[in-house]
């Protein structure tokens, strides 16, 4: 398909999920719902599927991609899973959760999900639709979010139409995706340690709780996706922690009226972090050719709110 022809976009009814799971065992790809936001699916154990989510999405080849599996028996065939992880997958699967673990040296994956490192990052999906899809296809799935690479994340099968057009071939419309921002990622290290790669629906707090404290904070370098530092990116420039707008700039706030646009008008994360993609394409088809964001609260799921703004915001 060339960028500009228009992709087949689907139900979630039985003979739709099946044509979509055909066509995944077939070495295509399709974006499909999960409850953060779509993914950009493809067989994870193919060289040339893996390579068409780099094509469609102009993602670099050393951004790892996180696998998809429907249960634990499923990160198991995959990955080492010592007694934190298993805890992890207790408290968190099916859920918002991807876990960077030892790589099994016989995991049937591609070499480019792992881009080159020990490590791989495994999901349990929550979403009933994904969920039905990886059971359909038999398949652990590598699922980046279905959008251009460095782009604001799509959280409704309009968003990936419109990011990705033909690149993909076929997106599958499960509605509006419920947590709206892309799951926690968290690094078990082999000295007993564990680290936040990127913050999301599941809190430093939330985890502390199962593995208990002692959070590292060593950069490693990139070992999950969303540690680019420029990405989520509206393609205007953006001015954060903005008490009013300027005259040229499109205004989302947080918190009581006004603004173009509201994360939430009672100031709730939750609903903020639901909503946070769909203002920033909202932002970014807007005339106005800046963006202002007014300040949110670094707690809880604001801390993941915040990170996306940070590098929505980094120069490209």
């Amino acid at each position: 398909m060339a960028d500009n022809d228009l992709p087949r976009i689907v139900t979630t009814s039985p003979e739709d999920l099946a044509l979509a799971a055909r066509a995944l065992r077939d070495g295509a790809i399709v974006a499909v719902p999960t409850e953060t936001v779509y993914g950009l699916a493809a067989r994870a154990d193919s060289v040339d599927a893996v390579a068409a989510i780099y094509r469609a999405k102009g993602r670099p080849d050393f951004n790892p991609l996180i696998v998809h599996v429907p249960d634990l028996a499923g990160a198991e065939a995959l990955a080492v899973l010592d007694d934190r992880a298993r805890a992890l997958a207790a408290a968190f699967w099916p859920g918002p959760l991807t876990m960077v673990l030892p790589r099994r040296a016989d995991a049937p994956l591609a070499a480019a999900v792992t881009a080159g490192l020990p490590t791989v990052a495994i999901r349990c999906p929550a979403h009933p639709v994904m969920q039905a899809i990886l059971r359909e296809s038999g398949l652990p799935l590598a699922a980046p979010s279905a959008n251009r690479s460095g782009g604001v994340s799509p959280t409704t099968a309009g968003h990936v139409a419109d990011s990705l057009g033909g690149r993909v071939p076929v997106i599958v419309d499960g509605g509006a995706c419920r947590a709206g921002i892309e799951s926690t990622i968290v690094a078990l290290r082999s000295d007993g340690g564990w680290q936040v790669l990127r913050p999301g629906p599941i809190t430093s707090a939330d985890l502390a709780a199962v593995l208990g404290q002692g959070e590292a904070h060593e950069d490693r370098g990139i070992e999950a996706p969303g540690q680019m530092t420029s990405h989520y990116a509206p393609g205007k420039p953006v001015r954060l922690n903005a008490a009013e707008k300027a005259a040229d700039e499109f205004y989302i706030t947080f918190g009581g009226e006004g603004g173009d646009a509201s994360l939430s008008r009672s100031g709730d994360l939750a609903e903020a972090a639901a909503r946070l993609y769909a203002a920033l394409h909202e932002a970014a088809h807007a005339p106005q050719p800046k963006l202002a964001i007014a300040p949110i609260p670094d707690t809880g799921i604001g801390a993941a709110i915040n990170d996306r703004l940070r590098r929505a915001a980094a120069p490209l």
